[in-house]
């Protein structure tokens, strides 16, 4: 990935994330960008869910000015289906909303689409993960739902990716509790609150933008960042 990567913690095609949106899309050369917006996390929840996010990334997106499909990649079948390869092989921006991200993870995995979207990335195409969109990017995806982890895509150098930082069930903090005792001295976990994303690129400089923070968390210490602080990863 050549291009701009934003970690959202949550709030996708919200009017609180125009501002980050907006600075993604000023990074791209092109007068108005192409941007995929990709339901794929939400592809077990059902028509409505799928169409109610590829809706709102169209409207949001288009607001912002800028050239916007939501493609129906929702399973292994349609990751696998070549009529997606040339959109997302062009895009400027590829946006994942969130989701389930264990099946995010599994669907995109070894697929055709991936594969296309990484022919853009390299060129500098911009990639923008919400909730599961980013946790798919680090080491390991913890699943909630099941109590355990699998392994993930081992992109962005976290152990876990945890967005909705600031609004995590009391239910699930033991959980968060766990996986920070299970870090080795030299790996840490990425928390992105709620409105917020952790924006950078690979071997250059990572800011917060929107309106919480993040954090880095390693066994014994969370280190805070506020908006328009340097993350170092």
């Amino acid at each position: 990935m050549n291009g701009l990567i934003a970690l959202v913690g949550a709030g996708e095609y919200l009017p609180v994330m125009e501002d980050v949106d907006r600075y993604l899309l000023s990074s791209v050369n092109s007068k108005t960008p192409r941007v995929v917006c990709l339901p794929t996390a939400a592809g077990q929840e059902g028509d409505e869910s799928v169409n109610r996010w590829s809706r709102m990334g169209v409207d949001h997106f288009q607001k912002l000015g800028a050239d916007v499909q939501a493609l129906r990649i929702i399973d292994k079948v349609s990751a696998n289906d070549p009529q997606f390869d040339t959109a997302l092989e062009n895009a400027d921006l590829i946006y994942f909303s969130g989701g389930n991200p264990v099946y995010l993870f599994q669907t995109m995995q070894g697929s055709r689409a991936w594969e296309s979207m990484q022919k853009a990335w390299s060129r500098g195409a911009v990639y923008a993960g919400c909730s599961a969109g980013a946790m798919i990017l680090a080491r390991k995806i913890p699943s909630f739902r099941l109590g355990q982890t699998v392994e993930g895509f081992d992109l962005v150098p976290a152990q876990y990716i945890l967005p909705h930082f600031d609004a995590i069930p009391t239910m699930f903090k033991p959980i968060i509790f766990a996986l920070r005792k299970q870090l080795k001295q030299d790996e840490r976990m990425l928390g992105v609150d709620e409105n917020t994303a952790l924006v950078g690129r690979f071997g250059g400089e990572w800011k917060v933008m929107g309106y919480g923070t993040a954090h880095i968390l390693t066994r014994g210490k969370d280190t805070v960042y506020k908006v328009g602080d340097s993350v170092p990863l």
